[in-house]
């Protein structure tokens, strides 16, 4: 029982526990360089893993640490989930709705700029109301996407409109874990949160909206006359609408995200079979010779890199937990927090630097919650602005950062298109405008003191 609580130990101390961090930063980097889809980052950190184990004094402690990482309850449902979403993906695009939704949308004029401004301002308001991210981005991407990208709009503006959409819900929406989160480790009224949190959220995502009406760019013509037009129109595959719908409503009812996606793809199952859409021999199908064809068994083998990179990414989670790198790294930054402005400082470096690491943010805010608390009330720090520098700073961050879900999960759901369609994880930090502007805002409030009094009640 003793051991569990020790700390690992690395040979050449500090720089060998950083030793899997920076082995993963430097091939993260070169992936990034040579455009590398999903599986350049799934080695960054196995190899992060292995680089690690040369250095940690205790094996079996190491290996324990790994374990550690994957028994998160918090990676069990990212995989199923990404598993699950790519199955109702499926059921959408392999239907012809998309290409039928984006034939309507060109005739309609609605392209371009237009399209990718109303698909940010619709997965803000879906990502408000669910309270999930990465529960939008299953809902949002096997439609809004490839109707924006057909409809003439470049693949990765189109993609950062979504996850911008996303990441203004997950940052103002009161039933976000993160709003949850951030208000109940300063010990903050939810509701005031939320309305003192207007003040970051809506400037940001006002102008994210401007810079996305003002920079998108165009994709390839090619895609749009391949995949809307008018003999790709199939009304009755609009039927299939059914499964975003079902998971959306599941998803405002407060059911679990896992639960939601298998209702969405029942509701697919029996509407594809019932309109003809579908057999079962599409859907699955056991042609002898040890083989298994079909939509289902295309979409979850479609998901082995994803999957493949969040067990390597947890298990590094665990390693870093247990070596006691996120304690130190809060520690080292409290040193600095001395005055309210660079308590505030402390506060949103430290919960940066954690939300990268982690790549899960409320894990970061409840990590950091009592040493936050302990300096922030010290320097006089208002529990409602502490509350929405944690919030805020996770959603710049933990969202600009290119391993994390927030870039890989869109960029796989990207791939399933097709080579067209793809976008790269490390492009998607650039055209989330909605992360980029909050960080501004962040700076510009710190340095200002916009919004640091009459925050909320004491």
């Amino acid at each position: 029982m003793k051991k569990e609580t020790q700390r690992l130990e690395f040979w050449m101390g500090a720089f060998g526990r950083c030793m899997p961090l920076l082995t993963a930063a430097g091939v993260i980097l070169w992936a990034a360089c040579r455009q590398s889809n999903v599986n350049g980052y799934v080695v960054a950190f196995f190899a992060a893993l292995v680089v690690g184990a040369l250095f940690v004094k205790d094996d079996r402690g190491y290996g324990e640490a790994i374990v550690s990482g994957l028994c998160k309850p918090m990676f069990g449902v990212i995989v199923l989930a990404v598993m699950l979403a790519a199955v109702s993906g499926k059921l959408i695009s392999a239907s012809g709705m998309v290409q039928t939704i984006a034939g309507y949308v060109v005739a309609a004029g609605f392209t371009g700029r237009l399209f990718v401004a109303a698909a940010f301002l619709i997965t803000c308001l879906l990502a408000f109301s669910t309270g999930t991210s990465v529960g939008t981005y299953f809902v949002v991407i096997p439609i809004l996407f490839p109707v924006g990208v057909m409809a003439g709009v470049a693949p990765q503006y189109m993609i950062g409109a979504i996850v911008s959409g996303a990441a203004f819900g997950d940052n103002l929406g009161p039933i976000s874990d993160t709003t949850i989160a951030s208000s109940s480790t300063q010990q903050a009224d939810l509701g005031t949160v939320v309305r003192t949190r207007m003040r970051y959220s809506i400037p940001a995502a006002f102008g994210a909206l401007v810079l996305f009406l003002l920079f998108t760019k165009s994709g390839s013509a090619g895609l749009v006359l391949e995949g809307a037009n008018e003999a790709a129109v199939q009304p009755k595959s609009l039927v299939m609408l059914v499964v975003p719908v079902t998971i959306v409503v599941f998803c405002l009812m407060r059911r679990h995200l896992i639960a939601a996606l298998s209702y969405g793809i029942v509701a697919g199952i029996a509407a594809g079979l019932v309109s003809g859409i579908y057999s079962v021999s599409d859907l699955i199908a056991f042609p002898g010779g040890f083989t298994v064809t079909g939509l289902v068994t295309e979409a979850i083998g479609g998901t082995a890199g994803t999957a493949a990179m969040l067990i390597a990414v947890f298990a590094l989670l665990g390693v870093m937990e247990k070596s006691g790198l996120f304690e130190d790294v809060g520690m080292l930054l409290q040193r600095f927090a001395k005055s309210e402005r660079s308590t505030e400082v402390t506060i949103v470096l430290s919960t940066g630097i954690l939300s990268m690491i982690t790549g899960v943010i409320s894990v970061a805010i409840v990590a950091l919650g009592d040493l936050v608390n302990e300096i922030g009330q010290r320097a006089g720090v208002d529990r409602y602005r502490r509350a929405n520098l944690l919030d805020c700073t996770g959603c710049v961050f933990c969202f600009l950062a290119p391993w994390t879900v927030h870039c890989v999960i869109p960029a796989q759901q990207t791939a399933q298109f097709g080579e067209a369609f793809a976008v790269a994880p490390a492009q998607i930090p650039f055209v989330n405008y909605y992360s980029i502007c909050m960080l501004v805002i962040l700076a510009a409030a710190i340095a200002t003191g916009y919004g640091r009094s009459a925050s909320g009640p004491k």
